[in-house]
C-alpha cells in the first residue's frame, strides 16, 4: 500500500509538472501574427518587435507628411533600428485613399503602416482597412487624440497637429488691430487687409466661425472687404510676409513659427478656438510586414518621434499650448463631415470680394 502512495504521488507530480511546463511556455509564446502583435504588451514586446522587423528588413510607410518632416521621422527610425529599412511613399491625402484601396481590391497588400490626417483615416476604417492595435505610448495621449475600438485597442493614435489661426505682418498691422478673438477680426481698421485661402485650411477655419460663432457673423465678416485666394496654408503665410495681405485668419501656426524663427516679419495668434489638422499613425490590415508595421507606430509615438515633428514646429496632442483645440471632424462619419464641409466651402466663397 505505501508503495503504491508513491507511485500515485510520483504520477500526480509528473502531471502537475507537465501542466505547468505547458501554461509556463504558453506565456513564453512569442507572437508572430500581425493579429497577436498588435495587442501584445509582454516586458519583451520590443525586443520581439525588433528581432521580427530586421528578419522583415523593411518597412513600407505611406504619408501625407511635406516638407523634411517624413524623411526626418524615416531617418531616425532607421538610426535607431538598423537593419530595418523604411520606405516611403509620400501622397496627398486623397492620392493615398485612392492607392490603398486600388492596392486592397487588387489584394496587393504593399503599404504596413499609414501616417496621414483624420478623413482619411476614417475612411479606411469605414471600409475595413484598419488593424486594431495598442501601443504603450499612447496610455499619455489624451482621449481625443486616440480612435477607440474597444478593449483597450485603437484604430489610429494622433501623433501631429496644426493650428491654424491669424497669421499677420507686424510691420504692417499695429498691435493694436491684432485680433485677440473671433470678434477682433470685425476691427475696421482690418478692413480691405484681410485674405483667407479657399483650400481646405480657409475651409476648416470658416467652419470653426460658423460652429462658435454663427452665420451672422460671417455676414458681418462679409463687410470687411476679404480676399480670397486659391492657395495653400503655407502660400499664405508668404503673402502675410511679402505684405500683399498683411493678415490672414488661415494661416498655420508651423508655418508662422518656422518662418518667424528665420527672422521673416510673421507672427501668430490664436483664436478662442483652434481648428486643428491632425496627423495620425494607423497600422494597415493584412500588413505584410507585421513586426516591422508595429514598431513604425510605436517609434512614430513615442518621446523620440515626438521630438522630431516637434522641432519641426508641429504640435503635440500631449502638450498644452494654452488654446483650445477643435478638430472639425471629430464625432462625424466621413459622409457627415464632406456635407459639413461642403457647406463651410460655400459660405466661405460668399465672402469674396465682388
Amino acid at each position: 500500500m505505501a508503495r503504491l502512495k508513491k507511485i500515485v504521488l510520483f504520477v500526480a507530480i509528473v502531471v502537475w509538472s507537465s501542466c505547468f511546463e505547458d501554461s509556463t511556455l504558453a506565456q513564453r509564446v512569442k507572437p508572430l501574427e500581425l493579429s497577436e502583435l498588435v495587442a501584445y504588451t509582454g516586458a519583451d514586446r520590443e525586443q520581439i518587435l525588433v528581432a521580427g522587423a530586421k528578419a522583415e528588413s523593411k518597412v513600407v510607410w505611406y504619408t501625407s507628411l511635406a516638407g523634411s518632416s517624413y524623411r526626418e521621422l524615416a531617418q531616425g527610425f532607421e538610426k535607431k533600428y538598423p537593419g530595418v529599412k523604411v520606405d516611403v511613399y509620400r501622397a496627398a491625402s486623397n492620392e493615398l485613399m485612392a492607392k490603398i484601396t486600388a492596392e486592397a481590391n487588387a489584394r496587393q497588400y504593399l503599404v504596413d503602416t499609414i501616417e496621414t490626417t483624420l478623413p482619411l483615416l476614417k475612411g479606411l476604417r469605414e471600409d475595413g482597412l484598419l488593424a486594431v492595435y495598442k501601443s504603450p505610448h499612447l496610455a499619455k495621449y489624451p482621449a481625443r487624440a486616440k480612435e477607440s475600438a474597444g478593449n483597450g485597442l485603437y484604430y489610429w493614435g494622433v501623433n501631429r497637429e496644426s493650428f491654424i489661426g491669424v497669421g499677420f505682418n507686424p510691420k504692417l498691422i499695429a498691435a493694436s488691430a491684432v485680433p485677440k478673438n473671433f470678434d477682433g477680426l470685425l476691427n475696421p481698421q482690418l478692413k480691405g487687409k484681410m485674405g483667407m485661402t479657399t483650400s481646405e485650411t480657409g475651409v476648416r477655419m470658416m467652419g470653426a466661425m460658423l460652429k462658435f460663432k454663427g452665420e451672422e457673423f460671417s455676414r458681418k465678416l462679409k463687410a470687411q472687404d476679404i480676399s480670397l485666394q486659391a492657395i495653400s496654408g503655407r502660400a499664405m503665410a508668404d503673402m502675410a510676409i511679402s505684405g500683399e495681405v498683411p493678415i490672414s485668419p488661415s494661416i498655420f501656426r508651423d508655418h508662422a513659427m518656422e518662418s518667424k524663427l528665420k527672422g521673416a516679419p510673421i507672427d501668430w495668434v490664436a483664436m478662442e478656438a483652434v481648428p486643428t489638422n491632425a496627423g495620425a499613425t494607423a497600422i494597415i490590415y493584412q500588413a505584410p510586414h507585421p513586426h516591422a508595421a508595429v514598431l513604425m507606430a510605436d517609434f512614430i509615438l513615442s518621446p523620440e518621434g515626438q521630438k522630431i515633428l516637434e522641432d519641426l514646429q508641429f504640435g503635440s496632442p500631449t502638450k498644452d499650448f494654452g488654446f483650445k483645440r477643435w478638430y472639425p471632424e471629430a464625432g462625424l462619419s466621413t459622409e457627415q463631415y464632406d456635407k459639413e464641409s461642403t457647406k463651410w466651402q460655400k459660405v466661405l466663397r460668399e465672402l469674396g470680394r465682388k
